[in-house]
């Protein structure tokens, strides 16, 4: 059982994701296989992973959980059995994979699939043997804390919120043939729309993003999630890149470790907004959702995006100086340079010095070796990246 007050749990879709938000203060990381689990379209994991990830100090948590077919049965009892003892729990709704995660004496926690919203049926998990629930999206403060009483309550926190009762989607099924109920959603939702009617008279709109919901954000009212007995806060975005499982996992890092000012509370919202987000909503906390609540964007509303660069070809640990290949944008002193590795993570660096040849330089081009001071360690054929003004 878990006994630090809070939990901290951060997404990975990826080796280097997984290492970024381990560098970046998460106590739990939770991921998918290639197969059974609700972010299909993600890079996901192998069972040969799962070896690499018991380098880090960090709880790991796999999901399973999709609905199962009969075919699948024999499938996901042998994940079960090659998982044992690599993760500290399954994430699940199954029944039948509830029982195998009981029959291999593996902890579960209930998924939010599974639409938790109510004390009896909190407890009839709970009866069942469950470690865990993770609650339904449509709870707000108040109906959170009656059911912390019960069982430990898991939440999510931030990120992508489903315009569908917390993801039971029929959507993209429907009109692509690919189910969210098994993790293959390709998000018809985010599309823009326009009503028309049987004699092709068009409706105009004032928002064409009618199913497109804003990312959850809970920075501004956290210290209130605190007091309402939640034990794990979930950050959503295990398809999301690096540098926003990076950014959102320190910011709530700090908001669970200190009492965060108003001031710093604006500065953490502009690093949240420095990465990827569809503008932001209090979801169902606080109150229910209104047409406030849907973005009015395509994609995300960050200001910021990222270009390649290149790779590191050596790094000279002695003198702490990165030899970085550019093989297409360069770029110049004071730029922000990313970092990407599956043992690196993420680092992120101002470039303050450089040089070619021993000599300093304020620039490098494509084609050329240029040396930087990077304080932090990086790893040949790391990838290089720049960030850049989207204008």
């Amino acid at each position: 059982m878990v006994t630090k007050k809070y939990e901290l749990m951060a997404p990975a879709g990826d080796m280097s994701s997984f290492v970024a938000a381990v560098n970046a203060g998460a106590d739990v990381i939770y991921f998918g296989l290639k197969d059974f689990n609700m972010r299909d379209n993600a890079k996901n994991f192998t069972l040969a992973d799962l070896d690499e990830m018991q380098k880090y100090k960090v709880r790991k948590y796999l999901t399973l959980n999709t609905i199962i077919f009969d075919r699948e049965i024999k499938k996901i009892e042998e994940i079960i059995k090659k998982v044992k003892g690599k993760v500290d729990a399954i994430i699940c709704w199954d029944f039948a994979v509830v029982e195998l995660c009981k029959k291999y004496k593996i902890p579960f926690h209930i998924s939010t699939q599974a639409s938790i919203a109510n004390t009896e049926t909190a407890k009839f998990y709970k009866r069942l043997g469950a470690e865990r629930i993770v609650l339904a999206r449509e709870l707000n403060l108040k109906q959170i804390k009656k059911i912390s009483k019960i069982i430990d309550i898991e939440c999510f926190i931030h990120g992508a919120l489903c315009v569908s009762e917390s993801g039971r989607c029929f959507t993209s099924q429907f009109l692509c043939g690919k189910s969210a109920n098994r993790g293959k959603c390709i998000q018809p939702c985010r599309r823009e729309y326009k009503i028309t009617d049987e004699q092709g008279n068009e409706l105009k709109l004032k928002n064409n993003f009618i199913m497109s919901a804003k990312d959850l954000c809970t920075l501004p009212f956290f210290d209130k999630l605190k007091k309402t007995g939640i034990k794990a806060f979930k950050i959503e975005g295990r398809n999301r890149d690096i540098d926003y499982v990076d950014v959102v996992t320190r910011v709530y890092r700090e908001a669970i470790d200190k009492k965060l000012t108003e001031k710093r509370i604006g500065e953490l919202m502009k690093e949240l907004g420095s990465v990827y987000n569809r503008k932001f909503s209090s979801g169902f906390f606080i109150k229910s959702p209104t047409s406030d609540d849907f973005t009015d964007i395509k994609g995300s509303d960050t200001k910021e995006k990222k270009t390649i660069v290149g790779k590191v070809i050596n790094y000279l640990s002695n003198k702490k100086i990165a030899i970085i290949k550019i093989t297409a944008s360069g770029f110049s002193l004071g730029e922000e340079l990313l970092f990407e590795g599956n043992k690196t993570g993420l680092v992120r660096l101002k470039v303050e010095s450089m040089q070619q040849k021993h000599k300093n330089v304020k620039k490098a081009s494509k084609g050329e070796l240029v040396a930087i001071f990077c304080n932090k360690q990086v790893r040949t054929n790391d990838a290089v990246f720049k960030i850049i003004s989207k204008d």
